[in-house]
């Protein structure tokens, strides 16, 4: 049983069936599938700093644009500590630039939720809070962030977090994944968003 599964308990059985496949997740045994984004949407003009310095640790990225292509990785690996981990990694295909978004996630089984670091190396963590809805889709929200400078987390106070909701889906008609993922902060607005579809291909 990986991550997930003992995060969500019986509640994984809730998902859709190719969302419980997709989430399962042996050790070293990679989900990787391709796609498009529809739609893909960064913050203000303003923050490109932000931006263009949070793109060196492959996390967030100053573009947006349509239907940009997309791959994702998903690898589960057992850490020294006997941890499970898995690694998130992501590639957005713009027509001049390839952009990444990396994630390091493991859970906390005592509070129930995920520890998310993002970026390679990571610039912040975040608790994730994960659920299935009556639909079948997975929801992850984003609860308590800390800024990550060398081997020390400072909190970020909530007026700065990056306010994380994710909706993963399948569609049975077009056989495809759905996404839609939500960055907002309550005073600097859209952080990031991103919508679109993908499906697994064979390793």
């Amino acid at each position: 049983m990986t991550i997930y599964q003992s995060l969500l308990g019986e509640d994984f059985k809730r998902l859709h069936p190719m969302l419980q496949q997709r989430y399962a997740l042996p050790v070293d045994a990679p989900f990787f599938a391709t796609g498009v984004m529809h739609k893909i949407a960064s913050g203000a003009k303003w923050m490109r700093p932000f931006y263009r310095l949070a793109a060196r640790t492959r996390f967030l990225f100053p573009e947006s644009g349509n239907n940009i292509p997309f791959s994702i990785r998903n690898t589960c690996r057992v850490l020294p500590s006997g941890e499970l981990e898995v690694l998130w990694e992501r590639s957005f295909y713009f027509a001049k630039k390839t952009r990444y978004f990396d994630a390091r996630m493991t859970i906390d089984p005592v509070q129930k939720i995920v520890r998310d670091y993002l970026g390679s190396p990571a610039l912040f963590y975040s608790d994730l809070h994960f659920a299935a809805t009556k639909e079948g889709k997975l929801m992850i929200r984003s609860g308590v962030q800390r800024f990550v400078i060398a081997n020390r987390e400072c909190p970020i106070p909530k007026i700065l977090e990056g306010r994380v909701i994710v909706e993963e889906g399948f569609d049975d008609n077009r056989n495809v994944f759905t996404i839609h993922v939500s960055i907002h902060n309550p005073l600097f607005g859209r952080l990031m968003m991103y919508a679109g579809e993908f499906t697994q291909q064979s390793m």
